[in-house]
């Protein structure tokens, strides 16, 4: 069992039962889903870049990577139904708690100047999302084989009805949010 899952059922599902009054165990919020997808906006131009990118959000997340396909042609950006644009991973279970360990106390802290997270990614559904500008912040990337910096998009999906829960329930996992 990953840390973050052990520290979730030991002290973090009594502490949000005893804040919030649950009258079940099953009401208590939990992590559901982790997707971090990756825009490879350039690769309209070039189809291998779309490889690079899956193969680096590969080896980030510990699973392979979908490529994700334009649904619609949008001529301005000279893209067309069907062609690759991104790559994502949906992570469920012991990876998902791995890569949330990996994400909250190696990879942020490496951000440069970093003062925590921005406290208002939530969509009001519970669910809260975060942008990452580069790759780099992993330590699985080498940094002599990447070309071009790539942000990504780290989705969590929780269970929690509202934004105060989710947000307390990721505070007491250790997400370092910003103080407002």
């Amino acid at each position: 069992m990953s840390r973050l899952k052990e520290k979730y059922l030991k002290e973090v599902v009594p502490a949000l039962r005893k804040e919030f009054g649950y009258p079940n165990v099953m009401a208590i919020p939990r992590i559901e889903k982790v997707v971090v997808n990756m825009g490879l906006g350039e690769a309209t131009q070039n189809v291998k870049l779309v490889d690079a990118g899956a193969d680096e959000l590969g080896r980030i997340t510990g699973q392979r990577a979908v490529t994700t396909r334009a649904k619609k042609s949008i001529a301005a950006f000279k893209v067309r139904q069907g062609m690759p644009v991104g790559a994502m991973v949906t992570l469920r279970g012991e990876r998902m708690f791995e890569f949330l360990d990996r994400l909250m106390n190696i990879a942020l802290p490496r951000v440069r100047d970093f003062k925590g997270v921005s406290p208002r990614g939530f969509d009001g559904r519970g669910n809260y999302t975060l942008g990452l500008r580069d790759q780099l912040l992993f330590p699985e990337i080498d940094y002599m084989k990447v070309d071009k910096a790539r942000g990504m998009n780290v989705s969590v999906v929780t269970t929690a009805k509202t934004d105060e829960e989710a947000r307390r329930l990721l505070q007491l996992l250790g997400m370092p949010f910003r103080a407002s």
